[in-house]
Parts: C-alpha cells; structure tokens; sequence
C-alpha cells in the first residue's frame, strides 16, 4: 500500500503531533520498499538519501508509526517486518518448512472474532496477524495429515 492512499500526514497532525522531515522520509522510505520491510532496509534507503538520520532515528519512528497505527509490524521469523497499515486487515500464514506465505483475509477470522467477545467479553482488534504451521504441499511432502 503507498502512502498516497491515505493521508499520514493528517493522521500525524490529528494526534496532536508534527510530520518533520525525518518522518517523511523514513515513511516515502517505507512507501518505496513497498510490501514487508525490516527496519535495516528502511535505513540503508534512507543513508542513501542523507547520512543525517541514524539508525535509532529509523527504530524510533517505526514504532511512532505503529502507535499511531499508520504502520504494522509483524514478527516473521525472528524479525520484525513493517508495513503501511492498509484500511482493509490482513493477515499472514507462514509454512515452517518452505517459508512460503499466503495472505488470509481478515473476514476468516470473524468467528474467533465473535467467539473471544461472547466467551470472554474481550473485543480483538486483529489487524495484521502472522500465522505459522506448515502449508497443504509441505504436508503432503512429509506424509503429514
């Protein structure tokens, strides 16, 4: 998703913050990555545009952007990955023994959704889910049901 789809700069503004040019370009930085991003990656193409924003610089504005929810973080094999929040959840499973993903739709989840607010009058608020298991073809492979 780019960051011309929704208006981060009016979100920032809404919560009361600024959009400095550091956080333009580390988000442009994101934008141009485009899917899943580490935030090493998010910083070599940042270095790339000035030597002025370090590493702590990247980390910190991340996480500034997913408290303000304009970005998810997924934790995918040990790492967190970053991407633009999309208006439309989604979420990932992962097979543990190809590394292949698939994107599941947010409404697959609608019975857990319903189920955790009956059962324990707890409302989730799934908007970027990582899943692991292992896939149909890696099952078949190893003989698994």
């Amino acid at each position: 998703m780019s960051h011309h789809e929704i208006n981060y700069d009016q979100r920032i503004r809404e919560q009361g913050y600024r959009l400095t040019p550091q956080r333009e370009m580390i988000m442009n930085a994101l934008c141009a990555i485009g899917d899943h991003a580490t935030a090493n990656q998010v910083y070599e193409l940042v270095q790339a545009q000035t030597a002025t924003i370090d590493r702590a610089t990247v980390y910190r504005t991340l996480h500034f952007f997913h408290d303000l929810q304009l970005v998810s973080a997924s934790e995918i094999d040990g790492e967190t990955l970053y991407e633009i929040s999309s208006t439309h959840p989604h979420h990932h499973l992962i097979c543990r023994a190809c590394g292949g993903e698939q994107t599941l739709d947010n409404t697959a989840l609608a019975g857990l959704t319903a189920d955790l607010e009956e059962t324990y009058g707890f409302r989730a608020e799934f908007d970027h889910l990582v899943i692991s298991g292992v896939c149909r073809g890696c099952r078949a492979q190893m003989d698994l049901p």
